[in-house]
């Protein structure tokens, strides 16, 4: 219900019902004058809570933009950059927040505070100076009424006359007063309808901007937010990954320290007690030392373990004698005698055991038989760059791509370790690999994908090599990204051929895998979380060399990225323009030395003679769970698993070697090897869906060049089956007469036992 209308007629009647409505508009003045103070009050402790506040946000980015942090190693991945800026980035979107909330509260007052107060001051205040004024008036009118009807009728005329008029200027005094009282009472009751909420308004709308800003910031924000997620995850990936190599290292030393003691061929450092005599009192003191076999130089440091702090000077002299102390001739245990060029007397120390003193005394050449560590030797390495491997490898890879590309989890998910070392077992033994179908239902996809990795970590060394491991992680902390894939390409092209090989098809596979990431979630980030520490594992093992893990991961991301680029074309450095195409062959001179197998890459048989061609070839065969070598392995048991399980691609590539283009006949392309002598069982047929072909793995020859007459001897370094009339069947250590070019590229022709046919010209070397 609303108030009533005051009406000005009423002023001059001054009715009981007038005096109600009046009094209820009074009311309400005294209400929303209440109320306007109170919002005033609450107004301005939101404006000292928010600068509170605003105080409380600056003071916390500070904080995030002083804070800097600190990683193990010596440089940093692309993604522990991010995280570190990440800091500054909040710091500076907190200030940005921060100065638009200032903005806001200083506003706040001028639009909020001032304008209530100002109303509350200007118009109740002047509406409550009216109600005094009314009353006053009301009460003096009042008086000279009464006073007035109180006159006698027996006064004179003049003076009653006198007195109306005086009664006349009251009442008319009184009805202005009243008339003002009530306009200003309902101009008040309307004003505040704008002035009071307005105020309001336009503190809602600083809110508003506020909040607009924000929004802002949070659109402007969204793409480091995404790419800071992304560094997150790929953190915590490499952390799991790092955490459990580190746990792992942890529980070898605690299970036997010595073996995995750091012992530098450089320097020899460790804790020694030092006798020193004062005052006829000898007392043994602790000393860290730091002894330089290369200078004989060595240096004492007095070190409290307990507080943790350096307790004097670095003492140091130069070695010129050690003595080990015979047992009966010093209460100690452990000693040994020291002299030193640069200082007199003879320093006796006290090791901390037996084997601690040997270690120093073999240090310094002290006078004690020399120990060799009693290390347990790691077992012989079980795989080998060679045919079976490429072989084996491919078939897996064939496998995987056309079984369970898009499994979730691929290389992620490990198999069960009895079916992986089965199924290499079998697949790496010449007698049984052409019997297993990678095909069936019988091996899954991750037992497959294990037996991959398991393979790679077989390896005698890395597939990336001990010898380029630094330089591949110095490459990966280069600050320029475009540096680092330069730099890695580089390094790629000066491993070993078949290493270089393997890295190829490998990284291809995980191309493709990475290809699928939408359905089997392994971006090209988790793969190199995978495949990083098994493709550039360390020769030591060491805490530091598991903190660069991450690089490594990197690495294997660069590589996967980039993988045509890097295995395509030559570095720049190394050969001027970039060269999609792979090196020739090197033409041999007439009189220079036929390579040996050794010097040939992935060359399966060797002869030692021309006239041992009826020799069964030997190879070092590796077959899972024994590190002995096979010493004769007959030559058909060995070719039969010289097959692979995919079938050739179109570029060439897939078959891990180089092969020069052949323009023969499709029936001709791609010679397939004898899987047995002609007394042997047929192997299965190439398009049997039971056991599909395996191309041929060859190296290139070491001569590539047509023969010129006169024509020459040629002997056989693999076994070839003939697909056409016009080729010649043969095994590996067969001599050919009257060999000389073709008029089919990449081919030979030959004599053998009196037939002319072709000899594919990289399957054979010159006698």
């Amino acid at each position: 219900m609303g108030l009533p209308a005051l009406e000005f007629s009423d002023c001059c009647v001054d009715s009981p019902q007038f005096r109600e409505r009046l009094k209820s508009h009074e009311l309400e003045l005294d209400k929303t004058n209440k109320f306007i103070k109170e919002l005033i009050k609450d107004g301005k402790a939101l404006i000292q809570a928010l600068k509170n506040l605003s105080t409380a946000k600056r003071k916390f980015a500070e904080s995030l933009n002083e804070f800097k942090f600190q990683c193990i190693g010596d440089a940093e991945t692309d993604d522990e950059i991010c995280i570190a800026k990440s800091l500054q980035e909040f710091a500076g979107v907190l200030q940005n927040l921060e100065d638009e909330r200032t903005r806001m509260i200083e506003n706040a007052s001028d639009v909020l505070i001032l304008p209530l107060e100002r109303f509350r001051k200007e118009q109740i205040g002047a509406a409550k100076e009216a109600k005094k004024k009314y009353d006053k008036e009301t009460e003096k009118y009042c008086t000279v009424l009464e006073k007035h009807l109180s006159l006698s009728a027996k006064k004179k005329e003049a003076h009653l006359h006198e007195a109306d008029n005086q009664v006349d200027i009251v009442r008319h005094h009184f009805y202005e007063v009243s008339l003002e009282y009530v306009f200003k009472v309902q101009e008040v009751q309307e004003r505040k309808m704008f002035e009071f909420v307005e105020p309001l308004l336009a503190f809602l709308q600083g809110l508003f901007t506020y909040y607009h800003h924000g929004y802002e910031l949070a659109k402007d924000f969204n793409h480091f937010k995404t790419d800071l997620t992304i560094s997150i995850q790929n953190t915590r990936n490499r952390f799991e990954s790092t955490r459990s190599e580190v746990e792992c290292l942890m529980k070898k030393m605690k299970e036997n320290p010595h073996q995995h003691k750091s012992i530098s061929p450089h320097t020899m450092e460790g804790y020694l007690f030092v006798q020193e005599k004062r005052s006829f009192v000898s007392t043994w003191v602790k000393y860290y030392c730091i002894y330089h076999r290369e200078p004989k130089r060595m240096t004492m440091m007095l070190f409290d373990q307990k507080s943790g702090g350096k307790n004097g000077d670095e003492e140091s002299f130069t070695l010129k004698s050690c003595t080990r102390r015979k047992s009966d001739s010093i209460e100690k245990r452990f000693c040994f005698d020291i002299e030193a060029v640069d200082r007199q007397g003879v320093i006796t120390m006290q090791a901390l055991s037996e084997e601690d003193r040997r270690l120093w005394m073999e240090a310094m050449d002290g006078r004690e038989p020399v120990y060799t560590l009693n290390r347990d030797s790691q077992n012989e390495a079980m795989a080998q760059l060679d045919v079976i491997g490429f072989n084996v490898v491919k078939k897996f890879i064939y496998a995987i791509e056309t079984r369970g590309i898009d499994e979730q989890g691929l290389y992620r998910i490990v198999g069960v370790n009895s079916r992986v070392q089965k199924l290499l077992s079998l697949v790496m033994d010449p007698k049984t690999c052409a019997d297993v179908e990678l095909n069936s239902t019988e091996w899954e996809i991750k037992t497959i994908t294990s037996a991959i990795k398991h393979y790679l970590r077989m390896l005698p060394a890395p597939l990336m090599t001990f010898q380029y491991q630094r330089s591949f992680i110095k490459a990966a902390k280069l600050d320029n990204p475009e540096a680092r894939v330069a730099e890695i390409h580089s390094i790629v092209h000066r491993l070993p051929e078949k290493n270089r090989q393997m890295l190829e098809l490998l990284m291809k596979h995980l191309a493709k895998v990475a290809g699928h990431h939408q359905q089997n979630l392994m971006t090209v980030a988790n793969l190199g979380v995978v495949f990083g520490p098994t493709l550039l594992r360390p020769q030591e093992e060491t805490v530091a060399a598991i903190m660069d893990i991450k690089f490594q991961n990197i690495v294997v991301e660069i590589l996967i990225e980039n993988h045509q680029r890097i295995f395509k074309d030559m570095p720049v450095s190394e050969g001027g323009q970039g060269n999609s195409q792979p090196n020739p062959p090197r033409r041999r001179s007439e009189g220079s030395k036929t390579p040996s197998c050794s010097e040939r890459p992935l060359t399966l048989f060797h002869t030692s003679s021309f006239s041992d061609k009826d020799k069964v070839e030997k190879r070092n065969s590796v077959v899972v769970n024994s590190s002995a070598d096979l010493s004769s392995v007959n030559c058909n048991s060995a070719l039969s698993c010289s097959r692979l399980d995919s079938p050739p691609t179109g570029d060439g590539d897939h078959d891990g070697l180089q092969l020069p283009k052949q323009s023969r006949p499709s029936s001709l392309q791609n010679p397939k090897v004898l899987s047995s002598v002609s007394t042997g069982p047929a192997s299965p047929s190439p398009t049997s869906p039971r056991s599909p072909s395996w191309p041929t793995l060859s190296a290139p020859s070491s001569e590539s060049s047509p023969v010129s007459p006169p024509a020459r001897k040629a002997r056989a370094l693999y076994a070839c089956k003939a697909e056409h009339d016009s080729e010649l069947s043969f095994i590996a250590g067969t001599v050919f007469e009257d060999v000389h070019s073709s008029r089919e590229p990449g081919w030979l022709e030959g004599t053998l036992e009196g037939k002319r046919g072709l000899i594919p010209e990289n399957y054979v070397e010159f006698v």
